[in-house]
């Protein structure tokens, strides 16, 4: 990709145009962020990039309604900006005349110039026909949510009274979580800092360690980020310390446990003996980079946690956690990419990965002990059936409800995306008999 230092809706374009063919968003924002100096120009970036991902199976449709002739394969960085365009006009609902010039000047920053005559009569098209695009856009379900089919299906099976609510929470961005680090500074004393700086936070007395800011900024700008007082970390995963149950001394071990917040949370709640476990070892540089910011100290290894023989040293835990590598189909609103990158096709993989996690790591964990089993999805497939056939299978595991004011899904339970401003995700608890 070329470098694009003064345009942002130039590199937005680019940089959208390869998420649609395949690039992690949040990867592809943090790539190119850094090509722009101003923190004014960086925010749009960010805006026109998920906001471009979330929208782009309803706008793409829609230019594909405009459009005498399809663009070819190789101006996907046209396509793209047309799609930033109208998200411009019809979601971000930036002033007329401002973004339709931008997003023509664009074009030639893009080295595209014989396109900005195109680009301007088709966004101004939009905008005399605006109300019957809309409308018609509407009347299918994948255009009106910006949706795959499949995944509309999936959640009307699984969440039928649930389903729209689903789908709409999908389409807002979800507010900022931070987590305070009890072990350096209490919750209100921290809350006041922020205040100080002129980042007023609201305090939900449901998640003790939590903040939530309803803008975002850019963390490592807050107060005390350096010195490890607090992590970003959405309310629904902060769940995962409290349902552990933890008590000092305990053996605690994170099986997926890459970029480390759940670890972090664990560590920062009790004086336990953690081991911290990643398949993927180029993930864990920032696991520890995150535990030497935070003052936090656990053994971290690189394994596969469903091949317990090339890591496990033969001593049983008293606690695991299984944060299920999933379809991510409950944090659509933080990484809207999930609905153009996941296919129906990738579930039963996903699955039978979560089913041999639990299998495998079901005997390493101690008479007595408890094994939390956690997923940001929203499909049963993953969640409450998982658990189901762990209970079935192994007579002495004992299904414990989770504390949680959530929806009650197998012995497991469910939040939805949005529900208490939190992201989609599942908890199930399943104690091991003396």
């Amino acid at each position: 990709m070329s470098a694009i230092r003064y345009d942002p809706r130039a590199l937005a374009a680019q940089t959208l145009a390869s998420v649609v063919g395949g690039k992690s968003l949040r990867a592809a924002f943090a790539e190119v962020s850094t090509r722009l100096d101003d923190v004014r120009d960086r925010a749009l970036l960010a805006a026109l990039l998920y906001e471009g991902a979330r929208w782009w199976l309803r706008f793409e449709v829609a230019l594909d309604g405009m459009l005498e002739r399809p663009l070819r394969e190789r101006d996907g960085d046209i396509r793209a900006l047309l799609v930033l365009g109208l998200v411009q006009l019809e979601i971000l609902r930036m002033p007329v005349h401002a973004a339709v010039a931008a997003t023509v000047e664009a074009a030639r920053a893009l080295r595209k110039p014989a396109f900005a005559g195109l680009v301007n009569a088709l966004l101004r098209r939009w905008l005399r026909e605006r109300e019957m695009r809309n409308t018609e856009l509407d009347r299918d379900a994948v255009t009106r949510t910006s949706h795959p089919r499949w995944l509309i299906d999936a959640i009307a099976v699984d969440w039928p009274e649930q389903a729209e609510a689903i789908l709409a929470a999908n389409n807002v961005p979800a507010p900022l979580w931070l987590r305070v680090n009890r072990r350096r500074i209490a919750r209100a004393d921290f809350a006041a800092q922020m205040a100080a700086a002129g980042m007023a936070c609201r305090v939900p007395e449901a998640v003790p360690d939590a903040l939530v800011l309803d803008s975002s900024l850019d963390v490592t700008s807050a107060p005390g980020y350096a010195q490890g007082l607090f992590s970003v970390q959405d309310g629904a995963a902060q769940q995962a310390s409290t349902l552990l149950d933890l008590r000092a001394g305990q053996r605690v071990l994170d099986a997926c446990a890459a970029p480390g917040g759940k670890s972090a949370h664990i560590l920062e709640t009790a004086d336990v003996e953690l081991t911290a476990l990643d398949s993927d070892a180029r993930r864990l540089p920032r696991l520890r980079e995150n535990m030497r910011r935070l003052g936090l100290s656990a053994a971290v290894h690189a394994g596969d946690a469903a091949d317990p023989g090339g890591w496990w040293d033969q001593r049983p835990f008293d606690r695991i956690l299984i944060d299920a590598p999933c379809s991510a189909t409950g944090i659509i609103r933080r990484q809207p990419d999930v609905k153009l990158h996941r296919r129906a096709a990738d579930i039963p993989g996903l699955a039978a990965a979560q089913a041999r996690l639990l299998d495998a790591l079901w005997p390493l964990l101690a008479r007595g002990g408890r094994l939390v089993y956690a997923t940001c999805s929203v499909l049963e497939d993953e969640n409450a059936r998982q658990t189901e056939v762990l209970l079935a299978r192994h007579s002495d595991a004992r299904p414990v409800a989770p504390t949680l004011p959530w929806h009650v899904a197998g012995t497991g339970a469910q939040n939805l995306p949005g529900e208490s401003d939190m992201d989609g995700f599942f908890y199930a608890i399943v104690d091991k008999g003396n």
